[in-house]
């Protein structure tokens, strides 16, 4: 009997149902009434926050104030979408309690942010993948300190509505993300642990972002109280 075949055939049948089973579940978008078409952030209802660990005793918390995004929306085929985002590094705020010492300057300067040399951060998302009908990982490229990589945010599609007679936004949809960057791969490593110690600034940052965005132009008419 040729074992060498049978073998064969059957390691090829265990990979097909590997390969099935591995194969990521089917998910319907969670529904909305907020129509397709491109949204801009309500940056009056936006805030992107970041974490780092500081002497591994506590996650130092920041933030930046100027901002803006845009979203080609589309309730139906989430996976479609496409999210451009840009930042200005110089709007970082720390709410630094010693009025001698700016550090919200210190931290835009040459040796973390650089704002002068870049006074851009962008995203655009090359990819979305559901993982739940309100949930995608949402990948795109991130360009910080004149260093483009990848990074993926963990997206969670909170609701929204079609345009309503109380607000002069129009319809409105909103989400939550949450990623991790490491700074040192985009060429910011000032204070970074040595190996093994925690005595400094985390190479590990945080992004935490919570985000509305508008279409005053969205058709279907007001609808509401």
């Amino acid at each position: 009997m040729r074992m060498a075949p049978i073998m064969a055939l059957l390691a090829g049948m265990a990979s097909a149902a590997a390969a099935q089973e591995a194969a990521p579940p089917a998910f319907d978008p969670a529904p909305t009434q907020a129509p397709a078409g491109r949204y801009a952030l309500d940056l009056s209802h936006g805030r992107l926050i970041f974490r780092v660990s500081h002497l591994g005793f506590s996650n130092y918390t920041a933030l930046f104030t100027r901002f803006a995004a845009e979203l080609d929306f589309d309730p139906a085929n989430p996976e479609a979408m496409v999210l451009t985002a840009t930042v200005d590094p110089a709007s970082i705020e720390t709410h630094f309690p010693d009025p001698e010492f700016d550090f919200n300057a210190y931290l835009a300067g040459p040796d973390f942010l650089d704002a002068a040399a870049f006074p851009e951060i962008a995203f655009t998302s090359t990819r979305v993948r559901m993982t739940a009908p309100d949930k995608a990982a949402v990948t795109g490229d991130l360009t910080l300190h004149g260093v483009t990589r990848p990074i993926t945010l963990r997206v969670t599609f909170n609701g929204g509505y079609a345009p309503q007679s109380f607000d002069p936004g129009g319809a409105r949809i909103g989400f939550s993300a949450l990623g991790t960057l490491f700074r040192s791969d985009f060429g910011i490593d000032m204070g970074i642990p040595a190996p093994g110690t925690t005595l400094g600034v985390s190479d590990a940052v945080e992004i935490v972002i919570e985000a509305e965005f508008i279409n005053p132009d969205a058709s279907g008419g007001q609808v509401g109280p």
